[in-house]
């Protein structure tokens, strides 16, 4: 990434640079991955961070979006610039260092591809979820890869065609494709993450899920939910807090909390309970 991003300037390459750019937004989300992991193992113990510390992700990937938007438009704005008024590349260099970005992530392809075909080594005490979690972040980590690899294809035919026919236009045409893709990246983890940052998880369907186990017509007595909140404090995880108005004397919170344990996803709960007026009325 460094090499084709130093390279890129250094032989006034916009497919380059982009090729560069795309595999940093890649190696970023890797990096804020393993930045969190770190995070989370240093402040596991630390009561000051009420439902951990996976947000530390969260709120890097948000500020390294920002910065990546910006460098796309910036990317943008140059490669508009070079077709309007372009300058001599070094193909040759610019080529060797593109080939050479491409057998990287090929390589890591291959690496990634093996360990997510046969699965990785692990002991028999990590459970299935812990299982599943970890081969998704390799399948990420496997697609990101070969995104890097196409980008690098596409700039090696940039390269190739404005060396060999003198098509000079390929070279910034590629940055703007590098920029957009860039650009598309950096807008749906803004999104993404601005989203968990905001606590706007009521449309998830975790949300009529707990509505469903609250409200079930063929548990004794009517019960209902007044009040519902509902946040995510992990990649997958979520807490609630909720009120329930309800005919049932005997219902308690701990009966709600065994009803919700067959959504895993619910790790954390907050349970209110009011008796209804009418059964005030009747207890009267």
């Amino acid at each position: 990434m460094v090499v084709e991003i130093v390279a890129g300037w250094w032989f006034n390459s916009m497919a380059l640079l982009a090729d560069g750019w795309h595999m940093s937004s890649h190696a970023l989300a890797i990096g804020l991955s393993a930045l969190a992991y770190a995070s989370a193992r240093q402040f596991a113990r630390d009561p000051r961070f009420a439902f951990g510390t996976w947000k530390i992700e969260v709120l890097g990937g948000f500020a390294s979006a920002i910065l990546l938007a910006g460098i796309a438009a910036m990317m943008a704005f140059a490669s508009v610039e070079r077709l309007f008024s372009p300058t001599p590349i070094h193909y040759a260099e610019a080529i060797v260092v593109a080939v050479g970005g491409l057998l990287v992530n090929a390589a890591c392809a291959v690496i990634l591809g093996g360990v997510h075909d046969h699965g990785p080594a692990h002991d028999h005490d990590h459970d299935h979820h812990h299982d599943h979690k970890h081969d998704l972040n390799l399948r990420s980590a496997y697609v990101h890869v070969l995104a890097d690899a196409a980008t690098s294809v596409l700039a090696i035919a940039a390269l190739a065609g404005g060396w060999i026919f003198g098509w000079s236009w390929l070279d910034p045409a590629m940055g703007i494709v590098g920029a957009v893709l860039v650009a598309v990246w950096a807008k749906g983890l803004i999104g993404e993450t601005a989203k968990v940052l905001l606590d706007r998880e009521m449309d998830h369907p975790v949300v009529e899920e707990i509505r469903e186990v609250v409200e079930d017509p063929s548990l004794p007595g009517e019960s209902r939910v007044t009040d519902l909140h509902v946040w995510r404090v992990g990649k997958s995880v979520y807490s609630c807090a909720l009120t329930i108005v309800t005919h049932d004397v005997e219902l308690t919170a701990e009966t709600v909390r065994r009803r919700l344990a067959i959504h895993e996803e619910i790790v954390h709960s907050t349970i209110e309970i009011h008796l209804s007026p009418e059964m005030h009325d009747q207890m009267d």
